[in-house]
């Protein structure tokens, strides 16, 4: 039963004491009363009380850091609309797949959380509560996928990791010309991978689909100097991933089992492979050429620029995403006055 004292602070609508009370709670493994807390909270929404980040919060923590079977009753896919990360990731970064299988009932649910342990390592190819028929992806990494960039949770934090730094260094390229082709799903494929950052951030997106080689996609897209570098499978896909899952500047990180299978699906349309995919995409996928691509000066904030050319057909794609913190934007428009 809670406190008095933490009674006044719900009454009081005290967040900044309340998230130390969290706080407390979480360090002394007091579950029950962290869930008091959290009733409280919402019944005091219900008044009127701007409590909606502390039962958030609560939530988060839950998933985060309580045993399996409290971490799973959190995973509703209504809840976490307000946290760093889906508390699907969440979850798993800070629990292993058995710990959390037993307690989720709801297949999709299920599928993302064990596609996020599959990402950490785990293998879960035997185990039916994985429901991979959900996201249509094995339940194991293959041999041709890259190191995926993962997310690091902590107690009020996500920090995720930079692709990397690829091993062809960037050359000028001369611009070229070429027809544009109409491929709506590709095109579709392609803005959807950077969705957040255009619809609920300050981003932008272009797609261009041409026949031709790659520099020719790029060049639709650029203004001026064009920039090219080689990419390998693996640096393409990690890219490719990365940006999927995340929420750019401002948008909602969408997770990492999410942006595995969109990069698949993404990956699938441009080698013209079958889908749902088989283990051998990567053969197929291998057959195309990568590139990423600038403008000829370093961007700040979330930035996905790459070209990719299907050889054996004779056409080749672009994308240009970009954004933007409000910072970035100040600092850009100081140094253009």
């Amino acid at each position: 039963m809670l406190s008095s004292a933490v009674t006044a602070l719900v009454d009081a609508a005290d967040i900044n004491a309340l998230l130390r009370v969290v706080d407390g709670f979480c360090a002394a493994a007091e579950w029950d009363d962290l869930l008091d807390l959290a009733e409280r909270c919402e019944d005091a929404i219900e008044r009127g009380k701007q409590l909606w980040p502390i039962a958030a919060h609560v939530d988060y923590r839950l998933a985060l850091e309580a045993p399996g079977e409290l971490a799973a009753s959190v995973l509703d896919p209504s809840f976490g609309r307000f946290a760093v990360g889906p508390l699907t990731e969440v979850a798993a970064f800070g629990h292993r797949w058995e710990e959390l299988a037993p307690y989720i009932d709801d297949a999709r649910v299920a599928a993302y959380v064990a596609q996020e342990r599959v990402l950490r390592g785990e293998v879960l190819v035997e185990d039916e509560r994985a429901h991979t028929e959900v996201l249509e992806l094995p339940a194991r990494l293959l041999a041709w996928e890259p190191t995926y960039a993962l997310a690091t949770y902590g107690h009020n934090y996500v920090e995720v990791a930079e692709p990397w730094e690829p091993r062809e260094p960037l050359r000028e390229a001369s611009l070229a010309e070429a027809e544009r082709i109409d491929d709506a799903e590709l095109e579709g494929a392609l803005l959807d991978l950077v969705q957040p950052w255009t619809t609920e951030s300050n981003g932008a997106a272009r797609v261009a689909i041409v026949e031709g080689n790659s520099v020719a996609a790029m060049s639709d897209l650029t203004y001026g100097t064009l920039r090219i570098g080689e990419l390998n499978t693996a640096e393409a896909l990690q890219r490719v991933a990365w940006a999927a899952a995340s929420g750019g500047a401002y948008g909602r990180r969408r997770g990492a089992a999410l942006g595995r299978s969109m990069a698949w699906y993404a990956a699938a349309l441009l080698a013209d492979a079958p889908w749902p995919p088989s283990e051998e995409l990567g053969s197929q996928i291998a057959a195309l050429r990568w590139y990423r691509w600038d403008e000829g000066a370093p961007e700040p904030g979330w930035v996905l620029r790459m070209g990719v050319e299907n050889p054996s057909q004779g056409w080749a794609a672009a994308i240009a995403a970009t954004d933007v913190t409000e910072e970035d934007l100040d600092q850009e428009g100081s140094a253009e006055r």
